[in-house]
């Protein structure tokens, strides 16, 4: 009998610990990689709003280019790929380029 009830005990024990468990892993993803994910994409944002003309970015497409004008209430961006060549893309497009501050 007392085998019995010491194996309860042990069964109501571990189910808190479990849940405890569950939510330190929890926590763990959250600062590991959810955190740093969001702080990534704010800088991202705030980039994309002070876009201004002359900037070098990067698209999308892995397209490198100058912005040649910016329109942020209809949230689309002018970029000179190429000597003549402008498109217009979509600010949530554009990137901040990172390559030309290397090879400086």
């Amino acid at each position: 009998m007392n085998t019995i009830v010491l194996a309860a005990q042990a069964a109501q024990g571990g189910g808190m610990g479990m849940i405890i468990m569950m939510v330190a892993i929890f926590a763990i993803m959250y600062f590991f990689m959810i955190r740093p994910q969001q702080k990534q994409q704010k800088k991202i944002r705030e980039f994309q709003n002070a876009l201004k003309e002359n900037d070098k970015v990067l698209l999308g497409g892995s397209i490198h280019g100058t912005v040649r004008r910016v329109d942020l209430a209809a949230g689309i961006v002018e970029v000179e790929i190429a000597r003549g060549v402008v498109i217009t893309v979509d600010k949530t497009g554009v990137y901040a380029d990172n390559a030309q501050s290397v090879q400086k």
